[in-house]
């Protein structure tokens, strides 16, 4: 990456088929129409790079051979921002590398395509044979012509040199010997980590049995868990709910932070019987309601969320639900709402956990407190009740029949903390104050539609295509479009393909 890239200056002599040729080398594809990101345009003397980073375009000007201006220029409206005496241009693609590197790396992958191809032949996968072959070769063409190719990420073990299953290079390979890392939520985290490399390979295993990749392509990965410790220096762990992972390298040596600059203290903790928990619960939402402050309420399951939602929306309490299958820009409207009191109560499952500032929830409500497991375990009650801390009357009800091990260790440690940040707050004459947080714009549309596949067999075009206006034949194509999405998010690829060859058939008669 380095040695590609290009430094030019004013006064600079430099033929312009020079220039032009290292943009290439740096994989810069030269346009004269659509002008898009790692593209480059020649008109006269003047040469514009549109590069794939930064916010705006390179223009530079030549008499003859000879550098005369370099300047920078806004890619809406052409405005220029800033002259330069020197400039740095980096390469368009991340995976640029010198022709001998590339040219090796072609024949390594030439030798284990035909390696592979041979092996789905004997076990009868000529479908995948013909696939794979097709589509590396189509890969290693893009390679020769261009320097690169799309998806040539999953190439990388044969540019970087590396063997079979060695770990891939990454950001943490770039710091210094002595860099510190902050690890912020820890205890969900450092979990996720540890799932990522088998998440991966699950989702590479299924290209590679179809024939879409080479087996090489398993070694673009995330590090594997072990892999990410050895390379770890300093690590600052960050929660409220440390796992037993990071107590046990702590050697349960941590510092505390619970006092809070406002003065204000965790939620008080009420734990009361589940019979007829409904009725009461409504009862908390009305009295909050009437102060203008918000309610979250946890159940146990998502159907459970659901019902609950409809139930109280047919008593007129305003309330949404959220869960995992609530798209992820609609989970962020939601909460938006929820402070600028569009709807009073939240219902929810795990998401209403770490992470979420919302001032104006005093309340938080758990349903079966008492159903042991990893929703209602010592931590994420903990996290959960932790959700009303922002507000000055905030409060947590747990409904339960019985006081389990983790709602014990929750009240208990919450106890705890309420008496240092009272024993804090006294010694210091500190009267708590609510937190008063702006309230962002969404960034999000206001209505984001939910996408359901049918699993019914995708037929074929019909034959009254031809009949068809237009605007029917763009509806079928986009209906056929999120069918083909959501077969391949699914990793059912032969109906993807099925329904990419309609698709194409479809756009044959517009």
């Amino acid at each position: 990456f380095k040695k590609n890239v290009i430094t030019i200056e004013i006064d600079q002599v430099i033929p312009r088929t020079k220039f032009l040729h290292q943009l290439v080398t740096s994989l810069y594809s030269r346009t004269d129409a659509e002008v898009k990101s790692g593209t480059f345009k020649v008109k006269g003397d003047t040469i514009s790079i549109y590069p794939s980073y930064g916010e705006y375009g390179y223009r530079i000007h030549f008499f003859g051979d000879e550098i005369e201006e370099i300047e920078s220029f806004d890619l809406v409206n052409n405005q220029i921002i800033e002259k330069y005496q020197s400039l740095q241009i980096y390469p368009a693609n991340l995976f640029v590398t010198s022709p001998d590197i590339l040219q090796n790396a072609i024949h390594l992958i030439q030798d284990d395509m035909m390696k592979q191809v041979d092996y789905f032949k004997e076990i009868g996968k000529h479908l995948e044979a013909k696939r794979l072959k097709e589509r590396t070769e189509f890969d290693l063409e893009m390679m020769r012509e261009l320097g690169y190719c799309s998806g040539i990420e999953n190439y990388s073990r044969y540019l970087d040199g590396r063997t079979p299953g060695s770990r891939p290079f990454c950001l943490l390979d770039y710091f210094p010997n002595d860099y510190l890392m902050i690890v912020d939520e820890s205890h969900v985290t450092i979990p996720q980590v540890h799932a990522m490399y088998g998440g991966d390979r699950s989702r590479k295993e299924n290209l590679v049995e179809y024939g879409f990749r080479l087996p090489s392509a398993m070694d673009n990965r995330p590090l594997k868990f072990e892999e990410f410790e050895v390379i770890q220096n300093q690590v600052l762990y960050i929660s409220a709910t440390p796992a037993d992972y990071e107590l046990k390298l702590a050697e349960g040596v941590f510092v505390e932070q619970v006092i809070r600059p406002t003065g204000l203290l965790d939620p008080e903790i009420e734990v009361r019987p589940s019979l007829n928990q409904i009725d009461d619960l409504i009862e908390e939402i009305h009295q909050r309601v009437s102060k203008n402050e918000r309610v979250l309420v946890t159940t146990l399951t998502k159907r459970m969320a659901e019902e609950l939602t409809k139930y109280l929306t047919r008593i007129h309490v305003r309330c949404r639900y959220i869960h995992s299958d609530v798209d992820t820009l609609e989970r962020v409207e939601i909460m938006h709402d929820l402070r600028r009191g569009v709807f009073d109560v939240l219902i929810g499952v795990n998401l209403l956990r770490e992470g979420l500032d919302l001032p104006e929830v005093s309340l938080v409500a758990i349903l079966d407190a008492d159903k042991e497991g990893f929703l209602r375990s010592h931590r994420s009650l903990t996290q959960t009740v932790g959700r009303a801390a922002r507000n000055i009357h905030g409060k947590a009800i747990m409904y339960a029949d019985k006081i389990t091990k983790s709602m014990q260790l929750t009240i208990d440690e919450t106890n705890r903390r309420r008496e240092k940040q009272i024993a804090y707050n006294t010694e210091n004459n500190i009267s708590p104050r609510q937190i008063e947080k702006a309230i962002d714009n969404s960034l999000t549309k206001k209505e984001i539609a939910a996408y359901q596949y049918d699993s019914a067999n995708a037929k074929a075009a019909e034959q009254d295509l031809q009949y068809l206006k237009k605007p029917e034949i763009e509806k079928r194509i986009r209906e056929k479009r999120k069918n083909m999405e959501a077969a391949a998010k699914a990793l059912d690829f032969l109906i993807a393909a099925k329904l990419r060859d309609e698709i194409k058939e479809l756009q044959g008669h517009l």
